[in-house]
């Protein structure tokens, strides 16, 4: 396990490529779009650069780390002779279906096939591969090379070999695996959705405003950063379509998005990605938005 392929050259796609490779790995980073993968680099190169000004690593350490990690195009030739694949696309079923078929076909045998998904099923994920025991969840936080956390997902095939083999590859990477298992929206979001969710009914329903919402979650119980501000961080699409997941997998009306999700989603207010959510975003701090709009 010394070469990984990382495909997806997003948020989470770069910090995952990061981590690996200031740990040591060779890092093959895919992704569709070139401009992606230059903009992943760049976003690698300045965060590697805050740990040198901070003198949590060298300038060699960063030179190290940085050509550790090579950029493709073409999936076909990113996944040629590594050891493990992580999926870290956009959370799509659909997509993510068709990049584990692709990637099944494209590997040999013993590659293990992990997915970061923050909530689909890696059963479902699995089942259109030929290696189910070899597919496993890897759900990393964001920013990644900061957050210690990585929820080791199994599948219901999933087997204990690979399942091991993923918990001490964590390890090394300076992680924390938690072993949890396959339902919707695993733990993290299970119990991180619903309360973004009623963070947004309760500004909705005119309970609080914004400022007043996440101050009172942060002084009141101690969260480093208020619920919808976290949310915006996550991104509202992201949020939105997690939700979706699990009140379809649930069928229960407590995962239902709230309208206000919705309409945000719909008008392209994504959070910072997009510049604007329950804050603006757009000089690149955060400010308060003075508008009934959330009502």
């Amino acid at each position: 396990m010394e070469k990984v392929a990382v495909i997806g050259a997003g948020t989470m796609g770069n910090g995952i490529a990061h981590t690996f490779a200031q740990s040591g790995f060779k890092v093959n980073l895919i992704d569709i779009s070139q401009e992606a993968l230059d903009k992943a680099l760049a976003t690698i190169s300045k965060n590697l650069d805050r740990m040198v000004a901070k003198e949590k690593i060298t300038e060699e350490d960063k030179n190290n780390t940085i050509g550790n990690i090579n950029t493709h195009t073409d999936m076909m030739a990113g996944v040629e002779d590594v050891g493990l694949v992580v999926e870290a696309a956009t959370e799509n079923v659909d997509l993510k279906l068709k990049i584990f078929k692709s990637i099944d076909d494209a590997t040999s045998d013993d590659v293990i096939l992990a997915s970061n998904t923050s909530s689909i099923s890696i059963t479902k994920i699995a089942a259109v591969t030929n290696r189910p025991d070899k597919v496993i969840g890897m759900h990393f936080m964001n920013p990644v090379p900061i957050m210690k956390l990585v929820e080791i997902i199994r599948g219901y095939s999933t087997s204990d070999k690979v399942t091991n083999t993923i918990m001490e590859l964590s390890k090394k990477l300076g992680k924390t695996p938690t072993e949890v298992n396959d339902y919707p929206g695993f733990v993290a979001n299970r119990i991180l959705m619903p309360m973004i969710n009623e963070a947004i009914i309760t500004l909705h329903e005119g309970v609080a405003g914004v400022e007043e919402i996440d101050t009172v979650m942060k002084l009141g119980m101690a969260h480093p950063m208020g619920p919808l501000q976290l949310a915006d961080f996550i991104g509202l699409d992201v949020c939105l379509s997690i939700l979706n997941v699990m009140y379809d997998g649930f069928g229960n009306s407590k995962y239902a998005p709230c309208p206000l999700l919705v309409n945000m989603v719909e008008a392209s207010k994504m959070g910072v990605k997009s510049g604007e959510g329950f804050y603006s975003w757009s000089h690149g701090t955060k400010e308060l938005i003075v508008s009934d709009q959330f009502k």
